[in-house]
């Protein structure tokens, strides 16, 4: 990995909690002029349990009893379903040229909520339709938080 993505994994590590991260694909960066600028696509793991599912209110889930003590719909319905994981877009631009030589600027933004084979369908989706012959790098959650510099020890 070149210097260029640890640091841009290291920026995303500072906007969103790395134990968090499943999962980072890394799109091959561009460079235009004296600008490079580089997207990934990360995937978090949800903080909180989901909220309740619009089918626990319509069936009275709350405390309800259920006849037999068979699961109700909405709980067959929650195990079934994927996990899903919020999808966030990082970018970054990195200036080569000119006076403003050396500035960095990086934004994660939240994008979706969708289950990891969605995010990883889309991804090559958008790699196909920009022609992009370069190979997405993918990294799980453990090899992200590997990557990143190691957290400075306090002094004794």
């Amino acid at each position: 990995m070149d210097d260029t993505r640890a640091r841009f994994l290291a920026a995303i590590a500072t906007q969103v909690p790395p134990e968090r991260v499943a999962e980072v694909h890394l799109f091959a960066p561009i460079r235009q002029g004296g600008l490079e600028s580089g997207v990934a696509v990360v995937a978090l793991e949800r903080d909180a349990p989901d909220a309740p599912d619009v089918l626990d209110a319509a069936n009275g889930a709350e405390g309800a009893d259920v006849a037999d003590g068979a699961p109700d719909v909405a709980e067959v319905r929650r195990m079934d379903a994927p996990q899903r994981y919020v999808v966030c877009t990082a970018r970054y631009r990195h200036t080569l040229k000119g006076p403003d030589r050396g500035k960095w600027e990086v934004s994660v933004t939240e994008e979706a909520d969708a289950p990891l084979v969605t995010v990883d369908a889309v991804v090559r989706g958008v790699q196909r339709r920009s022609g992009d012959v370069d190979e997405i790098v993918r990294l799980s959650g453990d090899e992200l938080r590997a990557a990143l510099p190691a957290p400075a020890s306090p002094a004794a």
